[in-house]
């Protein structure tokens, strides 16, 4: 009877990233750098891989599949992000709200189903090359494609449908740029111990599953290339493959380890924000210009579409 007299929350505020009126500025042009490089990058990487028939092997159909996650996976955070650099604290719905969280961890854990996924290929290519196009069939890649979509879909449902049971009263204000559970965990009234034991459990592991699925696949080429390959070129050559892979990855899962791994007691510090940043705004633009500058399949597509259009 209590509860009742307490008014439901119908929308939040996002109080973004800094109430300091210079560095709003100095935020909102590099913010939106980042996030034209993240669209046209990842934009470029798509429309080569699909209009450029020497591309359309299995590594760049997961390329293309992961920068057209990247597109998304920005624009869940960053135009919300970057309205709140121009015109200060931001409301948005409760709905809004579970739409974000709900996008976030869908493409985010996407993401990391969709690198493993990325490395498993990069195992058999170089493992078994004579199997190679027997076991990475379009059906295979298509299969794994809609299975990592799958997984992330569902684990984010998980999470979007448990937040929005919990009822929300008092303040409503949200320090971070976009509606991320455990700040709404902090906001909400009444226990939130499961939703508390769902992100630890269900998203550790859907964060050191791929992860794990990553270190075997490398594991396995690693002392593949030591010991079956005997020259040097010979060994560089497909490890210079993997660089590109390997660098997203450590883009990925550094700010997700830091993140995640140690489990939270529903405190939420400064560091979850600036880590939400890394994966939401800086790691879409960089898999973009790693895979566009690192390599040199990428980079000659891109450069003979550019020529077209010129």
């Amino acid at each position: 009877a209590a509860m009742l007299n307490q008014t439901e929350v119908s929308e939040f505020i996002l109080l973004g990233l800094t109430n300091v009126q210079g560095l709003q500025h100095f935020f909102f042009i590099s913010f939106l750098l980042l996030y034209l490089t993240s669209l046209l990058g990842n934009g470029a990487i798509v429309t080569v891989v699909i209009s450029e028939p020497r591309l359309h092997t299995p590594m760049y159909f997961f390329l293309g599949n992961l920068s057209c996650l990247d597109i998304f996976y920005s624009t869940v955070t960053v135009p919300k992000m970057l309205a709140g650099f121009l015109f200060g604290h931001q409301p948005i719905s409760l709905g809004g709200c579970l739409a974000q969280l709900h996008f976030f961890h869908f493409l985010g854990s996407t993401e990391a189903v969709l690198l493993a996924t990325m490395a498993y290929d990069r195992y058999v290519a170089i493992c078994n090359p004579l199997r190679y196009a027997l076991v990475m069939s379009p059906q295979t890649c298509l299969l794994l494609a809609v299975a990592s979509w799958s997984t992330g879909f569902v684990h984010a449902l998980m999470h979007s449908v448990m937040t929005s049971q919990l009822s929300f009263c008092g303040h409503n204000r949200i320090h971070h740029f976009f509606c991320d559970i455990k700040p709404l965990l902090n906001l909400a009234c009444g226990t939130t111990s499961v939703s508390m034991t769902l992100l630890n459990v269900v998203t550790t592991s859907m964060a050191l599953g791929p992860f794990t699925l990553i270190v075997l696949s490398y594991f396995y080429i690693i002392s593949f290339l030591f010991y079956k390959v005997r020259s040097q070129e010979g060994r560089w050559k497909p490890f210079s493959t993997c660089a590109s892979h390997l660098t997203i990855v450590a883009l990925f899962y550094v700010p997700v380890l830091c993140n995640y791994a140690p489990p939270s007691s529903g405190g939420f510090p400064k560091r979850d924000v600036q880590v939400s940043l890394m994966y939401s705004a800086v790691t879409p633009a960089l898999n973009s210009l790693v895979y566009t500058l690192r390599n040199q399949e990428v980079r000659s597509a891109v450069k003979k579409r550019l020529g077209r259009k010129l």
